[in-house]
């Protein structure tokens, strides 16, 4: 079998490699277990190495399981039809067929399961033997059909140790003060949603949470800043960059790229301006961008687990005759928290956006209910045992024959 990663890394998605070599190693199905060096592209350019040979303990396979990011390495590889691009799958089918795959699996978002379900249909117009699994991961949790996807409960749970770390911050001076925290989410605002998760009964920040799936008002914004003041003179807000007008237009500092393309991004610092020039009080902006990606020392024990499941369910599915299929968590009970792993066709998956529900935002469109706060807190609970080395993380990191 061979093994991909593909997308931005999240801290679970070595989890569900390591389960997959885990499972594949003691399922004496396959003789050889090898891993894509940077995705379908580097497939494409014959760049693998073997997986066996490189986790031949458990305790190699476990360290794995702990690392965060993408050990095989990523890519941003947009995988065309065959229809419009046959070669492109001729040659991917005549390398799988040189290594004698049988199995081949590809860890990642929407895009990856996009180009996994791409091969599957491929393989099936051709009769090819092979069979094509998806494995999910996003720190988005934009997937649809799955409950939710292995690398949002370790995002969300850095995400809401960091909100509260900052309130404690902010809120040892008698000033009045805004700070407003920009997280990642252009289109799905659950990684903001996260945010509420760092009130308890000494802290009620931040008090104004804004989502993606709903439009956005600067004015009605600025009454619910001075409403707040009036209560605290310390005011948090968690705004997703992907907060937008009823127009559609972005909030945003106004930032472009070099051919002055409009670029996402900045909404907290343009929210910080529009403060300070509106209410005349001091106003920060913090952007959490790509930090909780791969934050390991706060990972979600639960979420390691859920990953490194997935991925052994992958193979067991696989292995029974199945292709052109994804695993996938579906929650059977809230208290105490328990699911199942069921797996569907990659159709009804790849290329779908699954947004927070509208109906778990409150009337006055500026925080979020209790539903989603009950939804994702058994997500975050759990915490594994970093190593440590010279006082920092001891992660593995990729072998030098990958360069």
């Amino acid at each position: 079998c061979i093994i991909g990663q593909s997308g931005g890394p999240t801290i679970a998605i070595n989890a569900s490699l390591a389960g997959i070599i885990h499972k594949a190693k003691h399922s004496e199905e396959y003789e050889n277990v090898y891993g894509m060096i940077n995705g379908i592209k580097g497939l494409l350019e014959g760049r693998y190495m073997d997986l066996l040979e490189e986790f031949d303990t458990g305790e190699k396979i476990n360290a794995l399981k702990q690392t965060p990011a993408m050990y095989l390495g990523s890519c941003r590889f947009k995988l065309p039809t065959h229809i419009d691009n046959q070669e492109t799958y001729v040659k991917l089918f005549e390398i799988l067929t040189e290594l004698e795959i049988t199995d081949f699996y590809y860890i990642g978002g929407n895009d990856s399961m996009d180009t996994v379900n791409k091969l599957s249909t491929y393989g099936r117009s051709i009769d090819s033997d092979i069979r094509f699994a998806g494995v999910p991961k996003s720190i988005d949790n934009d997937l649809p059909v799955t409950d939710h996807t292995p690398g949002y409960g370790s995002a969300a749970k850095y995400i809401a140790a960091s909100m509260a770390e900052m309130a404690h911050d902010v809120k040892i001076y008698d000033i009045p003060c805004v700070t407003i925290v920009e997280l990642m989410g252009r289109n799905a605002g659950w990684l903001t949603a996260a945010a509420a998760l760092a009130r308890n009964e000494f802290n009620e920040m931040p008090q104004l949470v804004y989502l993606p799936e709903v439009d956005f008002d600067k004015e009605r914004f600025m009454e619910d800043v001075k409403k707040e003041l009036k209560k605290s003179n310390c005011v948090m807000v968690a705004v997703s960059e992907g907060i937008h007008d009823r127009e559609g237009n972005y909030i945003s500092a106004g930032t472009s790229d070099v051919f002055g393309h409009n670029q996402l991004g900045g909404a907290a610092k343009a929210l910080e301006i529009l403060v300070k020039d509106k209410i005349g009080i001091k106003c920060r902006s913090v952007e959490i961008n790509i930090m909780q990606r791969c934050a390991a020392h706060v990972a979600s024990a639960t979420d390691i687990r859920e990953a490194f499941e997935l991925g052994v369910s992958a193979v067991k599915y696989a292995v029974a005759g199945n292709s052109g299929f994804i695993p996938v968590l579906k929650r059977v009970s809230e208290k105490p928290y328990r699911y199942d792993i069921e797996y569907i066709e990659l159709g009804c998956i790849a290329n779908i956006e699954k947004k927070v529900p509208v109906e778990w935002i409150n009337k006055e469109q500026n925080d979020v209910t209790k539903e989603i706060t009950d939804y994702i807190k058994p997500l975050i609970r759990g915490e594994i045992e970093v190593p440590y080395k010279d006082g920092i993380p001891d992660y593995l990191w990729q072998p030098g024959k990958m360069s």
